[in-house]
Order: C-alpha cells, then structure tokens, then sequence
C-alpha cells in the first residue's frame, strides 16, 4: 500500500507538472526514478500483450503490463488533472513568475539528476547533449498554428503533445500553446467535452504506444547517448521557465488567447526597470532552491 501511495502521488506530480507550459512530465518522472520503468511498461501495450492474455491468463497479463505500477500512476495524472492542475493553472495565471522560478530550479537540478545515471563522461556525448538543446529552443518555432485546425489536426496535435511529454525537457503543454490549442484542450477537460476528449485521447494513445518502443529501443541500445540527448533537452527548456522575462512578440490564436512567440530576458535587478514590474527575486531564489533540495533529495532517496 505503501508503494502505491508513493506511485499516486508520483502520478500526481506528473500530472501537475504537464499543465505549465515549459514542463515536462517526463521530467518529474526523471526526478522521482520512475521514468525508465514507465517507458517500459507502456511499451508492452500491443499485440505482445493480447498474447499473453491467451497462453498464460488475466493474472500473467496484469505483470505482463505491470499494472500494479501503471494503475496508480495514471489514478494520480487524473486526479492532478481534476484538481492540482486547476491549482497550477491559476498560479500560472496569477503568479506566473514565482511559479516559474521553482520549476526553473526544478529542472536545472534534473540535468544533473540525469548526469549522475551515466557512468562517466565521455566526449563524444557532447554533440547529443548540444543536439538535444538545439530541438528544445527551436521546435517550438518550427511547429504550426492548429487553432483553426479539425479534427484531423487535433489527433496530431495529441500525437504531437504526448510524444513530447514523454521526453524530459520537452513540454507537451508549451507545445500546445505554440499551436495554439492549449487553451481548447484544457478548456475542453474542464468542461468535459467528450467529442473532443475522444479525438485529441486517440492521437495520445497513438503518440504514446509509438514512441514509448522508440524510446525503450534507444534506452537499450544506446543508453548513454539517449540520456546525454535528455541532458540537452532539459537545458534547452530553461530560458520558457526563466522567471524575469518579458514578451516580445506574440501572435493571437483563434480563441483570442496570446501565443508566445520570443521574449526579453532580464536578471532580477533589471526586470524592474524593463517591465515596471516587481522582481520578487528573494522569494523567487528561495522556490529554486527548493526546486534544487527536492531534486536533490529525490536522488538521495533513491541512491540509499
């Protein structure tokens, strides 16, 4: 029961996580030591499954998917969505900059949280690691505004989303936002609409069981590598979570709603004089040094 509890609110951090816009899930699922078992399990979704179900029975299923860690992790995502989600949105909303700034410390220490995972530094892990922080800063602009788009566009969108989800340091969420259907989506699980639920669902469904062998494929055959391209992600998404910055231009999807396209970046001592705004830069160094002590706690929890 115990294990359980811990994988809820795990599950839970995740899910709390993918709702700010520069997140990562799978960086949550990074910290907590869950992220290699996670790509694993969702992996064995598939026609390997339906098989077993047939030669060895409900019971050899269960562990086949190993659903006794699966089942409590996804029970966590939905209660975050259906209630630390709503919590996490309003910060975004009335406290943007603070939340930003325990995030930012967050992920800073999850670079290193993946640093430790690797036996010792070789130099040619320097291209993944500058690759990975290139595809982090630049994919956002690459991608297209779907705020008009049907239901076609929606599935991928969900394909799109997830996939990201699933690598530490790329944000699902922010993704949306630059295609401009994060505000659909979230309105949409608010309000329960399930035409849209069930389109946006399926391309996650598609997105998920697809990449999830990629990654599992990349894990094993190249492990070192696949985590040093990780590293790079995860720097690549520090400056969408850099407390003290400021809009530069933007372009309005078909909701009405701001779509972030560049920003200034200021230090502390500046943001005030640019933005005439305060820089709250006590409070905000103290929730990135609490984002640092929990990844590092994090670490020592599980190395014990």
């Amino acid at each position: 029961m115990k294990r359980v509890l811990a994988t809820v609110f795990k599950g839970m951090g995740m899910g709390a996580a993918d709702a700010v816009p520069g997140v990562s899930g799978g960086t949550i699922a990074l910290i907590v030591g869950i992220y290699e078992e996670l790509i694993e399990t969702i992996k064995r979704f598939g026609p390997g499954a339906v098989g077993v179900w047939r030669r060895e029975g409900l019971g050899a299923l269960i562990g086949y998917l190993n659903l006794r860690f699966l089942a409590p992790l996804v029970l966590g995502i939905l209660i975050s969505l259906v209630t630390v989600a709503h919590l996490v949105t309003w910060l975004m909303a009335q406290h943007e900059l603070l939340l930003n700034a325990f995030f930012f410390g967050l992920v800073l220490a999850s670079v290193w949280a993946v640093w430790r995972q690797v036996e010792r530094w070789r130099w040619r892990y320097l291209s993944p690691v500058l690759l990975g922080a290139m595809v982090a800063l630049y994919l956002p602009a690459l991608l297209p505004d779907m705020s008009q788009a049907g239901n076609g566009m929606l599935f991928l969108a969900g394909a799109i989303a997830i996939s990201a989800m699933l690598i530490p340091g790329v944000s699902g969420s922010f993704l949306l936002l630059v295609m401009g259907l994060y505000a659909t989506i979230m309105s949409g699980i608010k309000s329960a609409d399930i035409a849209l639920i069930a389109v946006f669902g399926a391309g996650c469904a598609v997105g998920l069981f697809t990449f999830s062998r990629l990654l599992s494929w990349l894990l094993r055959r190249h492990h070192g590598v696949t985590l040093m391209t990780i590293a790079g992600f995860i720097m690549g998404s520090l400056p969408q979570l850099w407390p003290w910055r400021q809009l530069a231009s933007y372009r309005m999807d078909s909701d009405g709603a701001a779509v972030p396209l560049a920003y200034q970046y200021h230090l502390p001592w500046d943001y005030t004089a640019y933005t005439g705004e305060g820089s709250q830069w006590l409070l905000s160094l103290c929730l990135m040094a609490l984002g640092v002590v929990l990844v590092a706690w994090f670490g020592e929890r599980r190395s014990g």
